[in-house]
Formats: structure tokens, sequence, C-alpha cells
């Protein structure tokens, strides 16, 4: 099992999701903000190296207007060699990738102009992991999108659309339940038609489930993942103390944390927390994981 955090690290004081206005949009701008970017994303690596936090989700900025018409630089070919270079420090220290990009990747809107644009989002991470030379275990992971008023022609266009999209990207992608529109058992049902192995979260069960247990409910979504897929993924978190109903935890409730591994026990997955603190609720799981007997202390 690896643990880890998405996009940002805050003990390091650099972020790899530097940008820009489109208005003040040049090939200098981009090529100098793209390689801060990976310079900070090596220095987040190595952080996670050193941690043992062997799981790190990539923010999806990290390319400026990446997948935006105004983006005519080939910053793959330029940075070849930079992507090049981290992908071989996370295959050497036997790291795990995922990517997932916003909200507003739509691939089962009815607008066909939403899903000529999420495609090209979608297009642009694959090529990151692809410049990275990582293989299948690392995801991309997307919502099935909205209902439209009709949750199950949403849920056809959405089978329907994932066989447009280009083989680079298919063979990436991982759905996740959400936690208002799509639960456990429709993620199943697009797995079944796609082949799409379902990633689950755990709080998003917990705020829109049919019923079924998290232990459950994980191991339904875990049956869905190949062997070349690598361990199920798991993004896991828990509500926010006095917060709005959805608003995830400043900081981990080991508690909470431990009950949901107890209840897990058995089945090895890949944890993603989503937490805000980031790296320090990260490291307290870890240690946690090791008191637990999940995972092994380094040596």
């Amino acid at each position: 099992m690896k643990i880890g955090y998405p996009c940002l690290n805050r003990s390091l004081g650099c972020t790899p999701s530097r940008t820009f206005r489109l208005a003040s949009y040049s090939t200098q701008r981009l090529r100098e903000s793209l390689g801060y970017n990976l310079e900070c994303l090596q220095r987040i690596l190595e952080f996670n190296r050193s941690s043992g936090l062997l799981f790190l989700r990539i923010t999806s900025d990290l390319v400026p207007f990446a997948s935006h018409p105004v983006c005519a630089f080939p910053w793959p070919e330029e940075f070849a060699r930079r992507f090049a270079a981290l992908g071989a420090f996370i295959r050497r220290h036997g790291m795990r990738i995922s990517m997932h990009p916003d909200q507003f990747t739509l691939i089962n809107s009815p607008d066909e102009g939403i899903f000529r644009r999420s495609a090209a989002e979608l297009a642009y991470h694959a090529r990151v992991l692809d410049l990275l030379g990582l293989d299948l275990t690392a995801r991309i992971q997307i919502h099935a999108g909205g209902v439209y008023g009709d949750k199950q022609a949403s849920l056809d266009r959405f089978c329907a659309r994932f066989e447009k999209l280009d083989e680079t990207i298919r063979r990436r992608l991982a759905v996740e339940n959400d936690d208002r529109l799509y639960r456990v058992a429709d993620c199943l049902l697009i797995s079944r038609r796609t082949g799409v192995p379902v990633l689950f979260d755990s709080f998003h069960h917990r705020l829109n489930s049919r019923g079924e247990g998290v232990a459950e409910a994980q191991a339904l979504a875990a049956a869905t993942w190949k062997r070349m897929d690598g361990l199920p993924m798991v993004d896991y978190s828990s509500q926010k103390r006095d917060g709005r109903a959805g608003s995830h935890s400043e900081s981990i409730d080991l508690r909470h944390f431990a009950r949901f591994i107890a209840a897990t026990a058995g089945r090895d997955f890949d944890i993603m927390l989503e937490i805000k603190d980031k790296e320090k609720s990260a490291l307290r799981a870890r240690r946690q994981l090791i008191r637990m007997g999940r995972i092994r202390e380094a040596r």
C-alpha cells in the first residue's frame, strides 16, 4: 500500500501550478512558468521519497493553458528531457502518480463543445503521464458528470463518449463516485460497459450511497481493477468539523481513519488523502498504517 496527497506540498514554499492570465500569454511566460513548476514538482517528489509518501496526484495546472487553443508552444518537445528525468525518479523509487482534471471536464455533457474541450483536457493529462514514461498504474480520475434531467441517458452518453476518446486517454481513465449524483453502483455500471476501473471515494460514499457499507463498496470498486491497472486507488477524507456537509477536514482524524483501515482489513489499495493540510496529515496517516501493520517502516 502507498499513501499520499494531492497537488501541493505546504512545507516547501513553492507551487507546481504557477500560471498567469490568458491576456498575458506568451511563449516566454509559458516556458518560464512550466520550468518553475517542474522544478517544484521535483522538490515535492524528493520530499515524498524521503518521507515514505509514495503516492502523489500531480496538479492539472502543471502546464498553463496546455489544452487551450492559444497554446501553440511545443512544450512536450522542449521539456521532454525534464519530464523523462522526473519519470525516471518516480519509477526508481517505486512511486505512484495520478491526475484529476477539474469539475468542468465533462465527457457526458449534451453540449458537443464542452465534450471537445473536455477531450482536449484529458489528452493533455494523458500526454503528461506518457512523457513521464509511466505505465498504466498512473491514472486520470474523472467523475461521471451531470445528469442533465435524465440520469440513464447521461450515463449512456458517458459510455458512448468514452468510446470516442483517443486510446491514449481511455487506457488511463478511472471513474470516481461523487457526493451528489453518481454512486458507486452507477460507476460499476459504467465499468461493466467500458472496462474503466472504479476509484472509490470513501467520503463521497458516506454522503451518497444505496446503503452499502464502506467495506462492501470498496470491495466492489476494487474488483474492477485489473493487474495492469495496479492496486485499486481510494480517496479518503472525513467531514470538516462545523463545516457544511461535504467539506473536507482541515487535518486528519486518526480515529476515523483507523476505523476505515480496520473495516478494509485484508485488502491492499493505495490511499489519496484529500485533507487540506496535505503532507502533514499524510505523514500522520502513514505512521498510523505502520502501527496497524498495513505498511512497513522503511529500513
